[in-house]
C-alpha cells in the first residue's frame, strides 16, 4: 500500500505485486544509420530515442502513440523517456508497451520509479537486458487508480514543463541583452543603450592594468572562505564542504575585499569569475582585481562573460593543451577592454543583476516544483521495504 492514497482509493483493493513481463510487454527498436539521423527537428523528420533519450531525428519512425521507452545501453541506461506521437526507438532503447488495463502514464511513472540502473550489467558499457526487466517486481493498483495516479503526476509535470520553458526564455532573452548592451567586436557603441546615455561619449578601450590592480595580500585567520563557480559567482564555502585547496589557515590563501573581482586562473576560459560579497579569503588557485576608481565590479563580472572576452583571455592564458591554461595577472594586465563612463557601468549592471534575480526566483520555484513531485512519487508508489520486507 502507498503512503498516500486519493480519497476514492482508500478502501480499494491493495496493490498487486506483478513482473513487468505481466505489466507491459517489452521490445527494443530497430536499428537507424547514424548517418541518417539529424540533430535539428525539421519537416518530415521524427524524433529519435536511443540509449541515452533523444538522439536526434530521423525520417523513419518505428511507432505511434505514447509509450515509455528504456534505455538499455549507455552510462544512462535505466532512464525512462515517454514518448508521444510518431518516434523512432533504436536498437538500443526498449519500448514498453502497456497490457490490458495498464495506463501508460502510470507505467512511465512506475519505470522511473523503480530506478532501472541498478539492474545493469557491464563495466565498460553498463547494459539492460529485456529479459533482466521482465523479471523485475512492481506493484499494480487497478486501472482506475493508475489513471488518477498518471494524471495527478502528468499534470505536475505539465507545470514543470511550462515553468522550463519561461525559465529558458528569461534566459534566451538576457542573451539577447546582452549582446545589445555590450558594443560588438569592432564597434564602439553597443546597439542598445539607455535612454540618459544616448548622447554620451563612445565606450573607450582601455589596458586591464589601468582598471585594476592584483591583490596578492595573505588571508586573515576568521574570514571565510569563498570559491568561484561558473554559474554562480563566488560562493561562501561550508566548514563540511571543503576542498583540499580550501584550508582555514590563512597561510597561502588570497585575501579579497568586498567588490573585488576573482577568477580561477585555472578554469578563467569557462567564465568562472566573481564578485566579493564580503571580505574573504580564496584558494590561492585565483587571481584577485582590485577594481581601481571608476570601476564598476559588477559591470566587469558580465563582460568578461561575453564569449568575444573569453576567446580574448583563452589567447593570453599560458599553457599547451585547455585542462593546462592559466591566465596569471601579468598576462590579463595587457588586454584591453571597451568601458563606457562609471554611471553606465552601474547601470548595465543593475539591470542585468535584477534580470539574474528574475532567473534565480524562477530557477527556486521550478526546484520547488521538482522536489514536490519527486516527494508526491515516494507516497504515491509502495516503497521497495514495503513490497519485499
Amino acid at each position: 500500500m502507498p503512503k498516500l492514497r486519493f480519497p476514492e482509493f482508500r478502501d480499494a483493493p491493495a496493490w498487486q505485486d506483478k513482473q513487468l513481463a505481466k505489466i507491459c510487454e517489452m521490445r527494443a527498436g530497430k536499428f537507424v544509420a547514424a548517418s541518417a539521423i539529424h540533430e535539428a527537428p525539421a519537416e518530415g523528420l521524427y524524433p529519435c530515442f536511443g540509449g541515452n533519450g533523444l538522439r536526434g531525428y530521423t525520417k523513419t519512425y518505428t511507432h505511434t502513440g505514447k509509450y515509455p521507452l528504456i534505455g538499455r545501453q549507455g552510462a544512462l541506461c535505466g532512464n525512462v523517456t515517454l514518448a508521444t506521437g510518431r518516434f523512432h526507438a533504436t536498437e538500443h532503447a526498449v519500448v514498453a508497451s502497456p497490457r490490458s488495463k495498464v495506463d501508460e502514464n502510470w507505467l512511465f511513472y512506475l519505470l522511473t520509479r523503480l530506478g532501472l540502473n541498478q539492474y545493469a550489467t557491464g563495466q565498460a558499457q553498463p547494459g539492460l537486458s529485456v529479459e533482466t526487466l521482465k523479471e523485475i517486481s512492481a506493484c499494480t493498483p487497478i486501472e482506475e487508480e493508475q489513471q488518477k495516479v498518471g494524471s495527478c503526476l502528468s499534470s505536475i509535470d505539465a507545470v514543470i514543463a511550462a515553468q522550463t520553458q519561461e525559465l529558458d526564455a528569461i534566459k534566451a532573452h538576457k542573451n539577447g541583452l546582452m549582446q545589445q548592451l555590450f558594443p560588438a567586436e569592432g564597434e564602439t557603441v553597443p546597439k542598445l543603450r539607455f535612454l540618459q546615455f544616448r548622447n554620451a561619449p563612445a565606450w573607450q578601450e582601455k589596458r586591464s592594468s589601468t582598471l585594476f590592480i592584483n591583490r596578492v595580500e595573505e588571508g586573515d585567520a576568521g574570514l571565510p572562505i569563498y570559491s568561484v563557480t561558473m554559474n554562480d559567482g563566488m560562493i561562501r564555502r561550508s566548514l563540511l564542504d571543503r576542498r583540499c585547496d580550501d584550508i582555514a589557515e590563512p597561510g597561502g590563501n588570497k585575501r579579497a575585499y568586498k567588490d573585488d573581482i576573482a577568477y580561477n586562473m585555472m578554469r578563467m576560459w569557462q567564465g568562472a569569475f566573481g564578485v566579493a560579497s564580503e571580505d574573504c579569503m580564496v584558494s590561492p588557485a585565483y587571481v584577485i582585481l582590485g577594481p581601481r576608481d571608476g570601476v564598476c565590479s559588477d559591470f566587469f563580472a558580465y563582460l568578461l562573460k561575453l564569449p568575444r572576452y573569453l576567446r580574448l583571455l583563452t589567447s593570453h592564458s599560458q599553457g599547451l593543451t585547455a585542462d593546462r591554461l592559466r591566465l596569471y595577472y601579468k598576462d590579463f594586465a595587457h588586454i584591453s577592454l571597451s568601458v563606457p563612463a562609471l554611471p553606465e557601468q552601474r547601470k548595465i549592471a543593475e539591470f542585468l543583476s535584477s534580470v539574474d534575480e528574475l532567473i534565480a526566483a524562477q530557477t527556486e520555484k521550478l526546484e520547488a516544483l521538482k522536489a514536490h513531485k519527486k516527494g508526491l512519487m515516494q507516497q504515491l508508489f509502495p516503497s521497495a521495504d514495503e513490497v519485499h520486507g
